[in-house]
């Protein structure tokens, strides 16, 4: 099935042209899914981590997967970010089935659509916070000025206004965090993927952390997944995912 550029499923429903039951009730999975995976599976040597995952993410929310060391948490959530292929199945975005794209053409689609945060902040020593910021939009085309504008607000807004010309070694756990997640959204992707985000934070900086997570979820309409081990976080969400043995329990 094709899809009208600039047509939306109320232009649909409302139009005079027959659309089958089957046709509507995919246009409606589809109008409020932003991704989902069919099928997932996924091994390394004779192990099989991923064994058949079915999952929708919806706009807007928070959505945590948790389980042991080893259920495959990381692998999914690297399948999700186009990170890793998956040996079977599917990964849609929207209307786009990316999981056999070639690694070129992955790369573009990762740069304008997906952040990633990880346990450990990866930011570049050498550059400051605001350049770190602005790397993703520099890798996309964007120009200087523009990405460097862009970068200052999320700054701002992640209140480190006063420490953008600061290098991540002059920057606390916290705040180097924070200036990954200002990273991640430089570009407005449409998804932010965190694995283990709080894991080397104290409890302060932690929560703190978490509650700018919901607070970019409200303010933003901004859709998370987040592997976590903290509790706290994944009964906060809007929705828990649990692992086990490569499989949603």
């Amino acid at each position: 099935m094709k899809f009208t550029k600039g047509k939306n499923i109320f232009d649909l429903f409302m139009s005079d042209k027959y659309l089958p039951l089957q046709t509507l009730i995919y246009l409606l999975v589809f109008s409020y899914h932003m991704i989902q995976i069919k099928n997932i599976k996924k091994s390394y040597g004779t192990l099989q981590v991923l064994k058949g995952i079915d999952l929708v993410i919806p706009e807007r929310q928070i959505v945590t997967i948790v389980g042991a060391s080893g259920a495959g948490k990381s692998t999914l959530l690297h399948i999700l970010g186009t990170l890793d292929y998956p040996d079977e199945g599917e990964v849609w975005y929207d209307q786009e089935n990316v999981a056999h794209y070639s690694p070129n053409k992955l790369a573009d689609f990762r740069n304008h659509n997906i952040g990633f945060v990880f346990q450990f902040h990866h930011l570049l020593p050498e550059f400051t916070a605001l350049e770190n910021v602005c790397m993703p939009a520099w890798i996309k085309g964007c120009g200087r000025k523009e990405a460097e504008r862009k970068a200052f607000e999320l700054l701002e807004l992640m209140g480190l206004k006063e420490r953008i010309s600061h290098k991540p070694a002059e920057l606390s756990g916290g705040e180097q965090q924070r200036v990954s997640v200002a990273r991640a959204l430089i570009n407005s992707p449409k998804i932010v993927l965190a694995d283990e985000p709080s894991g080397n934070l104290d409890t302060q900086t932690k929560n703190e952390l978490h509650k700018l997570f919901f607070s970019l979820r409200d303010e933003l309409g901004q859709t998370f997944v987040i592997v976590t081990h903290d509790t706290e976080l994944a009964e906060m969400s809007d929705r828990k995912i649990h692992l086990s043995d490569g499989q949603i329990a």
